[in-house]
């Protein structure tokens, strides 16, 4: 009796730590699991959303390989995490909405920081910073930005050149000299689509297009017939996106990639990948 006891006890016991080491590693795993950074570093992959057709910041090849400044951005911040990069092609309004529901990681597609997209998104620091400029086709005579009163404006959906033609951006910190004319807004999927629509010929479709003055320079340099009008408007800095309400932590990743930047911007990283692609570095902010 007394050894059938004994037996017993120290069945119980071997139980007892057996659920008690099962709840430590189930608990390790919960940690794990609620936390996007160690996510990632166990998944081995940072799932990144970006556009498919934004040359040259991002574009997929017909042979279904990733190209571009943003791409190679993303590439090398994946690498310093110890991980691989997996790009995923999401409309940008599905981006800036938010709510990801843990579908990627984080956005590196040229976003803009504004006031608005941070009530749904998290940030880093700004990786580079673009001018936002008008764009016309090569025999427009419009003369001036004022003139594009009432005119046909092409702009990317949820882009901060639809924010600027409705008056509803607001950069933090920065102030847009350059008024918007009220102008006929057409909203496109991407500034891509609007600049071809716009190369089909003057007031055709378009009378102008509002995007980023590289990808307007890069169209230009690609053959459409097209050529930017007056200065830039404003100058957007722009950063990695997470999802603010994503259903594991993303601050820890967050933090990481502002680091994993800081090192890229000192040791002259993003500013050799901005000379590569724009020709010139656009890493420092325009004063």
């Amino acid at each position: 009796m007394f050894v059938s006891r004994r037996r017993s006890l120290q069945a119980f016991l071997l139980t007892l730590a057996g659920c008690l080491t099962l709840g430590t590693t189930q608990g390790s795993l919960m940690a794990q699991s609620s936390d996007l950074l160690a996510q990632v570093q166990e998944r081995g992959v940072l799932r990144v959303s970006t556009d498919s057709n934004y040359r040259p910041q991002s574009y997929l090849n017909p042979d279904g390989t990733w190209e571009g400044f943003d791409v190679d951005v993303a590439r090398e911040i994946a690498s310093r995490l110890g991980v691989e990069a997996e790009f995923l092609d999401i409309n940008f309004d599905v981006i800036t909405a938010g709510s990801w529901n843990g579908r990627w990681d984080v956005n590196v597609g040229s976003m803009t920081v504004t006031a608005e997209r941070q009530q749904a998104l998290l940030f880093t620091i700004p990786y580079y910073y673009t001018p936002a400029s008008f764009v016309v086709h090569e025999t427009s005579t419009i003369p001036d930005i004022p003139s594009l009163e009432g005119k046909r404006v092409g702009v990317g959906t949820a882009t901060t050149y639809q924010a600027y033609l409705e008056g509803a951006l607001t950069l933090e910190g920065e102030t847009i000299e350059i008024p918007a004319p009220s102008v006929d807004i057409r909203i496109y999927d991407t500034d891509s689509l609007a600049l071809q629509d716009l190369a089909l010929g003057d007031g055709i479709r378009l009378d102008a297009v509002l995007t980023a003055l590289p990808t307007a320079e890069d169209a230009i340099q690609e053959g459409l017939p097209l050529k930017t009008l007056g200065d830039p408007v404003y100058y957007e800095a722009l950063a990695v996106a997470l999802d603010r309400s994503s259903p594991a932590s993303s601050e820890s990743l967050q933090a990481k990639i502002t680091e994993i930047l800081e090192a890229m911007h000192a040791d002259g990283t993003l500013t050799a990948l901005s000379e590569r692609y724009y020709g010139i570095d656009l890493t420092k902010k325009v004063e």
